[in-house]
Protein backbone atom coordinates (compact mmCIF):
# COMPACT_ATOMS: atom_id res chain seq x y z
CA UNK A 1 0.00 0.00 0.00
CA UNK A 2 2.86 2.32 0.92
CA UNK A 3 4.64 1.66 -2.41
CA UNK A 4 1.41 2.44 -4.30
CA UNK A 5 1.02 5.81 -2.50
CA UNK A 6 4.64 6.70 -3.29
CA UNK A 7 4.06 5.82 -6.95
CA UNK A 8 0.94 8.06 -7.08
CA UNK A 9 2.87 10.90 -5.48
CA UNK A 10 5.73 10.59 -7.97
CA UNK A 11 3.35 10.57 -10.94
CA UNK A 12 1.54 13.64 -9.56
CA UNK A 13 4.81 15.53 -9.12
CA UNK A 14 5.89 14.60 -12.64
CA UNK A 15 2.62 15.88 -14.11
CA UNK A 16 2.91 19.13 -12.14
CA UNK A 17 6.45 19.57 -13.45
CA UNK A 18 5.29 19.10 -17.03
CA UNK A 19 2.46 21.61 -16.46
CA UNK A 20 4.86 24.25 -15.10
CA UNK A 21 7.31 23.80 -17.96
CA UNK A 22 4.59 23.95 -20.63
CA UNK A 23 3.00 26.98 -18.98
CA UNK A 24 6.36 28.75 -18.78
CA UNK A 25 7.07 28.11 -22.44
CA UNK A 26 3.62 29.45 -23.36
CA UNK A 27 4.08 32.59 -21.27
CA UNK A 28 7.47 33.33 -22.82
CA UNK A 29 6.39 32.53 -26.36
CA UNK A 30 3.19 34.54 -26.14
CA UNK A 31 4.35 37.33 -23.82
CA UNK A 32 1.55 36.69 -21.33
CA UNK A 33 1.66 39.04 -18.34
CA UNK A 34 1.26 38.02 -14.70
CA UNK A 35 -1.94 40.03 -14.56
CA UNK A 36 -3.37 38.06 -17.45
CA UNK A 37 -2.36 34.75 -15.82
CA UNK A 38 -4.04 35.66 -12.55
CA UNK A 39 -7.13 37.22 -14.11
CA UNK A 40 -6.44 40.63 -12.59
CA UNK A 41 -6.94 43.81 -14.58
CA UNK A 42 -3.66 45.44 -15.64
CA UNK A 43 -2.41 48.13 -13.29
CA UNK A 44 -2.65 51.74 -14.49
CA UNK A 45 0.40 52.73 -16.48
CA UNK A 46 1.40 56.15 -17.74
CA UNK A 47 4.69 57.34 -19.16
CA UNK A 48 6.12 60.14 -21.25
CA UNK A 49 6.87 57.60 -24.00
CA UNK A 50 3.78 55.34 -24.42
CA UNK A 51 4.55 51.72 -25.28
CA UNK A 52 3.95 50.56 -28.85
CA UNK A 53 1.15 48.29 -27.58
CA UNK A 54 -1.35 50.52 -25.75
CA UNK A 55 -1.86 49.79 -22.06
CA UNK A 56 -5.52 49.91 -21.09
CA UNK A 57 -6.58 49.74 -17.46
CA UNK A 58 -10.15 48.78 -18.28
CA UNK A 59 -11.78 45.57 -17.14
CA UNK A 60 -14.18 43.19 -18.85
CA UNK A 61 -15.53 45.73 -21.32
CA UNK A 62 -12.35 45.60 -23.38
CA UNK A 63 -11.52 41.95 -22.80
CA UNK A 64 -12.82 40.72 -26.16
CA UNK A 65 -10.57 43.04 -28.11
CA UNK A 66 -13.29 44.45 -30.36
CA UNK A 67 -12.51 42.36 -33.45
CA UNK A 68 -15.78 40.46 -33.77
CA UNK A 69 -18.29 40.96 -36.59
CA UNK A 70 -20.26 44.19 -36.84
CA UNK A 71 -23.84 44.15 -35.51
CA UNK A 72 -26.60 44.12 -38.12
CA UNK A 73 -27.79 47.70 -38.52
CA UNK A 74 -31.35 46.60 -39.22
CA UNK A 75 -31.72 44.45 -36.14
CA UNK A 76 -29.97 47.02 -33.92
CA UNK A 77 -32.23 49.77 -35.25
CA UNK A 78 -35.36 47.72 -34.60
CA UNK A 79 -34.41 46.92 -31.04
CA UNK A 80 -33.14 50.37 -30.10
CA UNK A 81 -35.93 52.17 -31.94
CA UNK A 82 -38.55 50.44 -29.85
CA UNK A 83 -36.71 51.09 -26.57
CA UNK A 84 -36.18 54.77 -27.44
CA UNK A 85 -39.94 55.18 -27.48
CA UNK A 86 -40.09 54.74 -23.71
CA UNK A 87 -42.17 57.70 -22.44
CA UNK A 88 -39.83 57.98 -19.42
CA UNK A 89 -37.25 59.56 -21.75
CA UNK A 90 -39.49 62.41 -22.85
CA UNK A 91 -39.83 63.83 -26.32
CA UNK A 92 -36.24 64.94 -27.08
CA UNK A 93 -33.79 62.06 -27.25
CA UNK A 94 -30.50 61.69 -29.08
CA UNK A 95 -28.92 58.30 -29.68
CA UNK A 96 -25.80 57.13 -31.49
CA UNK A 97 -23.87 53.85 -31.68
CA UNK A 98 -20.51 53.74 -33.48
CA UNK A 99 -18.03 51.04 -34.33
CA UNK A 100 -15.04 51.87 -32.15
CA UNK A 101 -12.56 50.48 -34.64
CA UNK A 102 -13.63 52.37 -37.74
CA UNK A 103 -15.86 55.13 -36.38
CA UNK A 104 -18.65 53.98 -38.69
CA UNK A 105 -22.19 54.81 -37.55
CA UNK A 106 -24.18 51.70 -36.62
CA UNK A 107 -27.28 53.49 -35.34
CA UNK A 108 -28.54 57.04 -35.06
CA UNK A 109 -31.71 58.78 -33.96
CA UNK A 110 -31.71 62.49 -33.25
CA UNK A 111 -27.94 62.08 -33.19
CA UNK A 112 -27.16 65.57 -34.52
CA UNK A 113 -29.39 67.45 -32.07
CA UNK A 114 -27.51 69.42 -29.41
CA UNK A 115 -28.70 68.15 -26.02
CA UNK A 116 -27.85 69.22 -22.47
CA UNK A 117 -25.24 66.59 -21.54
CA UNK A 118 -25.07 67.00 -17.74
CA UNK A 119 -22.10 65.07 -16.32
CA UNK A 120 -21.23 63.28 -19.55
CA UNK A 121 -19.48 66.63 -20.15
CA UNK A 122 -16.74 65.19 -17.92
CA UNK A 123 -15.80 62.83 -20.76
CA UNK A 124 -15.01 65.89 -22.87
CA UNK A 125 -12.99 67.52 -20.09
CA UNK A 126 -11.10 64.32 -19.37
CA UNK A 127 -10.11 63.73 -22.99
CA UNK A 128 -8.86 67.31 -23.25
CA UNK A 129 -6.91 67.05 -19.98
CA UNK A 130 -5.09 63.89 -21.03
CA UNK A 131 -4.38 65.18 -24.54
CA UNK A 132 -3.17 68.61 -23.40
CA UNK A 133 -1.56 68.08 -19.99
CA UNK A 134 -0.32 64.53 -20.47
CA UNK A 135 -1.10 61.46 -18.38
CA UNK A 136 1.83 61.93 -15.98
CA UNK A 137 1.44 65.64 -15.18
CA UNK A 138 0.82 66.55 -11.53
CA UNK A 139 -0.72 69.59 -9.84
CA UNK A 140 1.62 71.25 -7.35
CA UNK A 141 0.77 73.33 -4.26
CA UNK A 142 3.80 75.32 -3.11
CA UNK A 143 5.13 77.67 -0.44
CA UNK A 144 7.52 80.40 -1.58
CA UNK A 145 9.54 83.13 0.08
CA UNK A 146 7.71 86.42 0.56
CA UNK A 147 9.19 89.93 0.57
CA UNK A 148 11.44 89.18 3.54
CA UNK A 149 13.18 86.24 5.18
CA UNK A 150 10.32 85.89 7.66
CA UNK A 151 7.40 86.12 5.24
CA UNK A 152 6.01 83.24 3.16
CA UNK A 153 3.27 82.81 0.56
CA UNK A 154 1.09 79.71 0.19
CA UNK A 155 0.53 79.36 -3.58
CA UNK A 156 -2.52 77.48 -4.81
CA UNK A 157 -1.76 75.11 -7.67
CA UNK A 158 -5.32 74.23 -8.60
CA UNK A 159 -5.41 70.86 -6.81
CA UNK A 160 -8.87 70.37 -5.25
CA UNK A 161 -7.86 66.93 -3.95
CA UNK A 162 -5.40 68.48 -1.47
CA UNK A 163 -6.39 67.03 1.90
CA UNK A 164 -6.87 69.02 5.08
CA UNK A 165 -5.89 68.14 8.66
CA UNK A 166 -9.03 66.06 9.25
CA UNK A 167 -8.37 63.74 6.34
CA UNK A 168 -8.83 60.02 7.10
CA UNK A 169 -5.65 58.11 7.91
CA UNK A 170 -6.44 55.55 5.23
CA UNK A 171 -5.78 57.52 2.06
CA UNK A 172 -8.17 56.89 -0.85
CA UNK A 173 -7.10 56.16 -4.39
CA UNK A 174 -5.54 58.12 -5.93
CA UNK A 175 -3.36 59.11 -2.95
CA UNK A 176 -3.73 62.87 -2.50
CA UNK A 177 -1.26 65.42 -1.19
CA UNK A 178 -1.93 66.81 2.29
CA UNK A 179 -1.70 70.25 3.86
CA UNK A 180 0.04 68.65 6.85
CA UNK A 181 2.88 67.36 4.67
CA UNK A 182 3.27 70.76 3.03
CA UNK A 183 3.45 72.45 6.44
CA UNK A 184 6.01 69.93 7.70
CA UNK A 185 8.26 70.46 4.68
CA UNK A 186 7.91 74.24 4.97
CA UNK A 187 8.82 74.18 8.67
CA UNK A 188 11.88 72.09 7.93
CA UNK A 189 13.10 74.58 5.32
CA UNK A 190 12.44 77.58 7.57
CA UNK A 191 14.15 76.07 10.60
CA UNK A 192 17.18 75.27 8.48
CA UNK A 193 17.36 79.02 7.80
CA UNK A 194 16.92 79.83 11.49
CA UNK A 195 13.34 81.07 11.12
CA UNK A 196 10.61 80.03 13.61
CA UNK A 197 8.17 82.96 13.22
CA UNK A 198 6.64 84.11 9.93
CA UNK A 199 3.93 86.21 8.38
CA UNK A 200 1.73 84.25 5.98
CA UNK A 201 -0.30 85.21 2.91
CA UNK A 202 -1.85 83.11 0.15
CA UNK A 203 -1.93 83.35 -3.65
CA UNK A 204 -4.91 82.16 -5.72
CA UNK A 205 -3.99 83.97 -8.93
CA UNK A 206 -3.58 80.77 -11.00
CA UNK A 207 -7.34 80.70 -11.57
CA UNK A 208 -9.17 83.86 -12.61
CA UNK A 209 -12.71 85.05 -13.28
CA UNK A 210 -15.92 84.09 -11.55
CA UNK A 211 -15.84 81.18 -9.07
CA UNK A 212 -19.32 80.19 -10.25
CA UNK A 213 -19.94 78.83 -13.72
CA UNK A 214 -22.17 80.23 -16.48
CA UNK A 215 -25.48 78.43 -16.46
CA UNK A 216 -25.03 77.19 -12.88
CA UNK A 217 -28.15 77.13 -10.77
CA UNK A 218 -28.04 79.18 -7.53
CA UNK A 219 -28.48 76.07 -5.38
CA UNK A 220 -25.41 74.14 -6.57
CA UNK A 221 -23.01 75.46 -3.90
CA UNK A 222 -25.49 75.58 -0.97
CA UNK A 223 -26.62 72.00 -1.66
CA UNK A 224 -23.01 70.82 -1.83
CA UNK A 225 -22.83 69.79 -5.48
CA UNK A 226 -19.70 71.90 -6.01
CA UNK A 227 -17.52 74.47 -4.25
CA UNK A 228 -16.75 77.95 -5.56
CA UNK A 229 -13.86 77.29 -7.93
CA UNK A 230 -10.51 78.33 -6.45
CA UNK A 231 -6.85 77.55 -7.13
CA UNK A 232 -6.40 76.88 -3.41
CA UNK A 233 -8.66 74.58 -1.39
CA UNK A 234 -8.58 71.55 0.86
CA UNK A 235 -11.04 68.66 0.86
CA UNK A 236 -12.66 70.11 -2.28
CA UNK A 237 -13.89 73.08 -0.25
CA UNK A 238 -15.89 70.92 2.14
CA UNK A 239 -16.49 71.78 5.78
CA UNK A 240 -15.05 68.35 6.57
CA UNK A 241 -13.97 65.44 4.34
CA UNK A 242 -17.18 63.48 4.98
CA UNK A 243 -19.55 66.44 4.58
CA UNK A 244 -21.39 67.71 1.50
CA UNK A 245 -21.51 71.24 2.93
CA UNK A 246 -19.03 73.67 1.38
CA UNK A 247 -17.18 76.58 2.96
CA UNK A 248 -17.81 80.10 1.69
CA UNK A 249 -14.13 80.89 1.00
CA UNK A 250 -12.12 77.74 0.21
CA UNK A 251 -8.78 79.57 -0.12
CA UNK A 252 -8.99 81.37 3.22
CA UNK A 253 -10.02 78.13 4.91
CA UNK A 254 -7.05 76.31 3.39
CA UNK A 255 -4.64 79.05 4.46
CA UNK A 256 -5.93 78.94 8.04
CA UNK A 257 -5.51 75.17 8.13
CA UNK A 258 -1.96 75.51 6.79
CA UNK A 259 -1.11 78.08 9.49
CA UNK A 260 -2.35 75.71 12.21
CA UNK A 261 -0.32 72.82 10.81
CA UNK A 262 2.75 75.04 10.51
CA UNK A 263 2.42 75.92 14.19
CA UNK A 264 2.25 72.22 15.08
CA UNK A 265 5.47 71.75 13.13
CA UNK A 266 7.23 74.40 15.23
CA UNK A 267 6.85 77.58 13.15
CA UNK A 268 4.39 80.21 14.40
CA UNK A 269 2.37 82.47 12.08
CA UNK A 270 2.38 85.88 13.78
CA UNK A 271 -0.22 87.73 11.70
CA UNK A 272 -3.72 87.18 13.03
CA UNK A 273 -5.39 87.93 9.71
CA UNK A 274 -4.12 85.93 6.74
CA UNK A 275 -4.68 87.90 3.56
CA UNK A 276 -4.38 87.12 -0.15
CA UNK A 277 -1.25 88.36 -1.94
CA UNK A 278 0.47 87.59 -5.19
CA UNK A 279 3.81 85.80 -4.95
CA UNK A 280 6.66 87.56 -6.69
CA UNK A 281 7.77 86.13 -10.01
CA UNK A 282 10.73 83.84 -9.46
CA UNK A 283 10.24 83.73 -5.68
CA UNK A 284 12.32 81.04 -3.97
CA UNK A 285 10.37 77.85 -3.43
CA UNK A 286 10.54 76.51 0.13
CA UNK A 287 8.32 73.44 -0.14
CA UNK A 288 5.82 71.67 -2.39
CA UNK A 289 3.39 68.78 -2.53
CA UNK A 290 1.96 67.25 -5.70
CA UNK A 291 -1.27 65.56 -6.66
CA UNK A 292 -1.65 62.12 -8.16
CA UNK A 293 -0.88 62.05 -11.91
CA UNK A 294 -3.49 63.35 -14.33
CA UNK A 295 -4.45 59.88 -15.54
CA UNK A 296 -5.47 58.97 -11.98
CA UNK A 297 -7.27 62.29 -11.52
CA UNK A 298 -9.22 61.63 -14.73
CA UNK A 299 -10.23 58.19 -13.49
CA UNK A 300 -11.43 59.70 -10.22
CA UNK A 301 -13.30 62.46 -12.06
CA UNK A 302 -15.24 59.95 -14.14
CA UNK A 303 -15.80 57.19 -11.59
CA UNK A 304 -17.07 59.53 -8.87
CA UNK A 305 -18.44 62.23 -11.20
CA UNK A 306 -16.28 64.71 -9.29
CA UNK A 307 -17.45 68.24 -10.17
CA UNK A 308 -14.65 70.10 -8.38
CA UNK A 309 -11.90 68.08 -10.00
CA UNK A 310 -13.48 68.41 -13.44
CA UNK A 311 -13.53 72.19 -13.11
CA UNK A 312 -9.89 72.26 -12.02
CA UNK A 313 -8.82 70.07 -14.95
CA UNK A 314 -10.64 72.32 -17.43
CA UNK A 315 -8.75 75.35 -16.09
CA UNK A 316 -5.42 73.54 -16.28
CA UNK A 317 -6.17 72.77 -19.92
CA UNK A 318 -6.75 76.49 -20.47
CA UNK A 319 -3.43 77.39 -18.86
CA UNK A 320 -1.55 74.74 -20.82
CA UNK A 321 -3.07 76.13 -24.01
CA UNK A 322 -1.93 79.65 -23.12
CA UNK A 323 -5.37 80.91 -22.07
CA UNK A 324 -6.68 82.41 -18.81
CA UNK A 325 -7.53 79.92 -16.06
CA UNK A 326 -11.21 80.83 -16.09
CA UNK A 327 -14.48 79.27 -17.21
CA UNK A 328 -14.16 81.06 -20.55
CA UNK A 329 -10.53 80.01 -20.92
CA UNK A 330 -11.37 76.43 -20.00
CA UNK A 331 -14.11 76.21 -22.61
CA UNK A 332 -11.88 77.69 -25.31
CA UNK A 333 -8.93 75.49 -24.33
CA UNK A 334 -10.96 72.30 -24.34
CA UNK A 335 -12.37 73.12 -27.76
CA UNK A 336 -8.89 73.84 -29.12
CA UNK A 337 -7.68 70.42 -27.95
CA UNK A 338 -10.70 68.64 -29.42
CA UNK A 339 -10.08 70.39 -32.74
CA UNK A 340 -6.54 69.00 -32.78
CA UNK A 341 -8.02 65.55 -32.20
CA UNK A 342 -10.55 66.22 -34.99
CA UNK A 343 -13.33 65.48 -32.53
CA UNK A 344 -14.88 68.89 -31.83
CA UNK A 345 -17.99 68.57 -34.02
CA UNK A 346 -21.22 68.67 -32.05
CA UNK A 347 -19.57 69.66 -28.76
CA UNK A 348 -20.04 73.04 -27.08
CA UNK A 349 -19.30 73.41 -23.37
CA UNK A 350 -19.29 76.30 -20.90
CA UNK A 351 -17.87 74.49 -17.89
CA UNK A 352 -15.85 71.36 -17.13
CA UNK A 353 -18.27 69.46 -14.91
CA UNK A 354 -21.53 69.53 -16.84
CA UNK A 355 -23.41 71.51 -14.20
CA UNK A 356 -24.00 74.27 -16.73
CA UNK A 357 -27.42 74.17 -18.38
CA UNK A 358 -25.90 75.98 -21.40
CA UNK A 359 -23.77 73.02 -22.52
CA UNK A 360 -24.88 71.30 -25.70
CA UNK A 361 -23.47 68.05 -27.09
CA UNK A 362 -24.83 65.82 -29.82
CA UNK A 363 -25.06 62.07 -29.34
CA UNK A 364 -22.95 61.50 -32.44
CA UNK A 365 -20.30 63.95 -31.21
CA UNK A 366 -20.03 62.24 -27.84
CA UNK A 367 -19.94 58.73 -29.33
CA UNK A 368 -17.23 59.83 -31.78
CA UNK A 369 -15.16 61.33 -28.96
CA UNK A 370 -15.33 58.02 -27.10
CA UNK A 371 -14.18 56.21 -30.25
CA UNK A 372 -11.18 58.55 -30.36
CA UNK A 373 -10.46 57.87 -26.67
CA UNK A 374 -10.56 54.08 -27.07
CA UNK A 375 -8.54 53.97 -30.27
CA UNK A 376 -5.20 52.11 -30.23
CA UNK A 377 -3.81 55.23 -31.93
CA UNK A 378 -4.43 57.24 -28.73
CA UNK A 379 -3.06 55.22 -25.79
CA UNK A 380 -2.65 58.40 -23.75
CA UNK A 381 -6.45 58.76 -23.72
CA UNK A 382 -7.28 55.26 -22.46
CA UNK A 383 -7.72 56.35 -18.80
CA UNK A 384 -10.99 57.91 -20.00
CA UNK A 385 -12.26 54.39 -20.63
CA UNK A 386 -10.82 52.78 -17.52
CA UNK A 387 -12.17 55.62 -15.39
CA UNK A 388 -15.79 55.20 -16.43
CA UNK A 389 -18.05 53.28 -14.02
CA UNK A 390 -18.87 49.63 -14.70
CA UNK A 391 -22.55 48.67 -14.74
CA UNK A 392 -23.65 47.22 -11.41
CA UNK A 393 -20.17 47.45 -9.90
CA UNK A 394 -18.58 50.87 -9.53
CA UNK A 395 -19.07 54.61 -9.27
CA UNK A 396 -22.34 56.13 -10.40
CA UNK A 397 -23.35 52.85 -12.06
CA UNK A 398 -22.81 50.80 -8.90
CA UNK A 399 -26.55 50.66 -8.16
CA UNK A 400 -27.84 50.76 -11.72
CA UNK A 401 -28.78 48.01 -14.21
CA UNK A 402 -30.96 46.31 -11.58
CA UNK A 403 -34.08 45.68 -13.67
CA UNK A 404 -34.64 42.35 -15.38
CA UNK A 405 -34.24 43.96 -18.81
CA UNK A 406 -30.95 45.68 -17.90
CA UNK A 407 -29.38 43.00 -15.72
CA UNK A 408 -27.59 41.27 -18.65
CA UNK A 409 -25.51 44.43 -19.05
CA UNK A 410 -24.02 44.15 -15.56
CA UNK A 411 -20.23 43.97 -15.74
CA UNK A 412 -20.22 44.57 -19.49
CA UNK A 413 -21.25 48.19 -19.93
CA UNK A 414 -18.71 50.85 -18.99
CA UNK A 415 -20.22 54.32 -19.16
CA UNK A 416 -20.47 57.84 -17.77
CA UNK A 417 -23.78 59.00 -16.38
CA UNK A 418 -25.30 62.47 -16.52
CA UNK A 419 -28.11 63.80 -14.34
CA UNK A 420 -29.70 67.23 -13.91
CA UNK A 421 -33.30 68.23 -13.39
CA UNK A 422 -35.04 67.01 -16.54
CA UNK A 423 -31.79 65.64 -17.99
CA UNK A 424 -30.54 62.05 -18.11
CA UNK A 425 -27.64 60.84 -20.26
CA UNK A 426 -25.45 57.76 -20.58
CA UNK A 427 -22.39 57.41 -22.81
CA UNK A 428 -19.71 54.77 -22.93
CA UNK A 429 -18.28 51.63 -24.50
CA UNK A 430 -19.27 47.99 -24.60
CA UNK A 431 -18.24 44.81 -26.36
CA UNK A 432 -21.19 43.15 -28.10
CA UNK A 433 -21.94 39.47 -27.60
CA UNK A 434 -20.20 38.87 -30.94
CA UNK A 435 -17.04 40.54 -29.65
CA UNK A 436 -17.21 43.92 -31.39
CA UNK A 437 -16.21 47.00 -29.40
CA UNK A 438 -18.67 49.87 -29.91
CA UNK A 439 -19.25 53.29 -28.40
CA UNK A 440 -22.65 54.74 -27.62
CA UNK A 441 -24.38 57.86 -26.38
CA UNK A 442 -28.01 58.07 -25.26
CA UNK A 443 -29.18 61.53 -24.21
CA UNK A 444 -32.50 63.06 -23.11
CA UNK A 445 -33.07 66.58 -21.77
CA UNK A 446 -36.85 66.88 -21.63
CA UNK A 447 -37.37 64.08 -19.17
CA UNK A 448 -40.72 64.12 -17.32
CA UNK A 449 -40.65 63.88 -13.50
CA UNK A 450 -40.44 60.21 -12.47
CA UNK A 451 -37.66 59.15 -10.12
CA UNK A 452 -35.33 56.59 -11.67
CA UNK A 453 -37.43 55.69 -14.71
CA UNK A 454 -35.32 57.54 -17.27
CA UNK A 455 -32.13 56.01 -15.84
CA UNK A 456 -33.69 52.56 -16.14
CA UNK A 457 -34.63 53.26 -19.77
CA UNK A 458 -31.05 54.30 -20.56
CA UNK A 459 -29.72 51.17 -18.86
CA UNK A 460 -31.94 49.04 -21.09
CA UNK A 461 -30.64 50.80 -24.21
CA UNK A 462 -27.03 50.11 -23.27
CA UNK A 463 -27.90 46.49 -22.47
CA UNK A 464 -29.50 46.05 -25.90
CA UNK A 465 -26.22 47.15 -27.47
CA UNK A 466 -24.17 44.83 -25.26
CA UNK A 467 -26.36 41.85 -26.14
CA UNK A 468 -26.38 42.43 -29.85
CA UNK A 469 -25.18 39.26 -31.55
CA UNK A 470 -27.13 40.14 -34.62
Amino acid sequence: MERRERWVALVTLALLHVFVVVTGVYVIANDVSLDAMTGRAPRPTASAEPPSVPVVTAGPVLAAGGNGPLPSKGTLAARLGKALGDPALGDRVGAAVLDARTGAALFGSGQTVGITPASTTKVVTSVAALASLGADARLATTVVQGGSKTSIVLVGGGDPTLQGPRAPKEAPYPRPATIATLASRTAKALKAAGVTKVTLSYDTSLFTGSPLGPGWKPGYVPEGSVAPVSALMIDEGRVSPDSRQRVADPARTAAAAFAAQLSKAGVRVVNKTIKPARAAAGAKELARVESAPVYALVERTLTLSDNDLAEALARHVALKEGLPGSFEGGSAGVRRVLQRLKAADGIRTYDGSGLSTRNRITASGLAKLLAVAVSPDNPQLHPVISGMPVAGFSGTLGHRFESKAAEPGVGLVRAKTGTLNGVNTLAGVVTTSDGRLVTFAFMADKVPPAWGKAEAALDRLATIVSGCGC
